[in-house]
């Protein structure tokens, strides 16, 4: 009989916040999986459970799976636990979960703690619809083709920054997406020095400037307005300039310019059409 994989939302920063479940089943599990096992032996000390974690991260989680889908195949119950939060969002996870299905375990959930939901929960900021983007590229041409895409975003984002990136990070998206884009900057959620600002990006960005923060940092920002002119009708207009033989990259440019929209994103909404 084939084992399980439990997936354990645990603690973003308040033991306080660990459920029942949770540890009846760390207490249960034959192994536990833990994305930095210094980490988890706080959580697991705190629960007086003794079992000896085994790290399981970015790093290294490519040459374990295939360890992993032995174990689970050999009926084995595995926690997995990441730094803070639920596993597989934002986190490692995702491979453990593929190992299990592969050898036909169950995948199951101890929901709990997210500080995506969280920091949405207490943003403010419209959460019926919201994308989460995780952190932004480092720098180059994957950091501008990011922030280009989020310039044009209708939905709520939620992003991650560290405390040596986040007065840059947020410069860089008030540059983009304009310094009075209303943002809730979430520092420390469920800690001791937990807080909640809201404002304008460009403020966001001097505060943190002014500040040099310390702490874990999530990003609510509210999405764009729609575009004045639909897109349909920015597309028409670049076939139209095409066939009198324009270059679609030209066609592009001036349409886009024109119609005050994202280069970028006409020029993916003219491929696909």
């Amino acid at each position: 009989m084939t084992g399980r994989l439990v997936l354990c939302s645990t603690p973003i920063g308040n033991l306080g916040d660990i459920s029942t479940r949770l540890a009846e089943t760390l207490g249960e599990a034959h192994l536990i999986l833990a994305e930095d096992t210094r980490r988890a032996r706080i959580l697991l000390n705190h629960l007086g459970i003794g079992t000896r974690p085994v790290s399981y991260h970015l790093g290294n989680e490519a040459d374990r799976s295939d360890w992993l889908a032995g174990k689970l195949a050999d009926g084995a119950l595995v926690a997995l636990i990441t730094d803070a939060g639920t596993p597989a969002i934002g986190d490692p996870g995702l491979s453990a979960v593929r190992s299990a299905r592969r050898v036909g375990a169950t995948v199951s959930i101890v929901p709990g703690p997210s500080a995506v939901v969280a920091a949405l929960a207490v943003s403010g900021l419209p959460s019926e619809r919201f994308v989460f983007e995780g952190f932004l590229p480092r720098q180059g041409g994957d950091r501008r083709a990011r922030l280009d895409l989020l310039a044009v975003e209708q939905r709520t984002i939620v992003l991650f920054s560290a405390p040596t990136r986040v007065a840059q990070d947020l410069a860089d998206l008030a540059q983009k997406l304009g310094d009075q884009r209303p943002v809730t900057v979430v520092r420390e959620l469920t800690k001791v020095h937990e807080e909640v600002w809201s404002g304008g990006i460009g403020e966001a960005a001097q505060e943190c400037n002014l500040r040099m923060p310390r702490g874990e940092f999530t990003l609510v920002l509210e999405g764009s307005p729609p575009p004045l002119v639909p897109l349909e009708q920015a597309v028409e207009e670049v076939k139209g300039r095409m066939e009198q033989g324009e270059p679609m990259s030209e066609a592009v440019r001036h349409v886009a310019k024109e119609m005050e929209m994202s280069r970028r994103m006409l020029y993916q909404a003219v491929l696909q059409g």
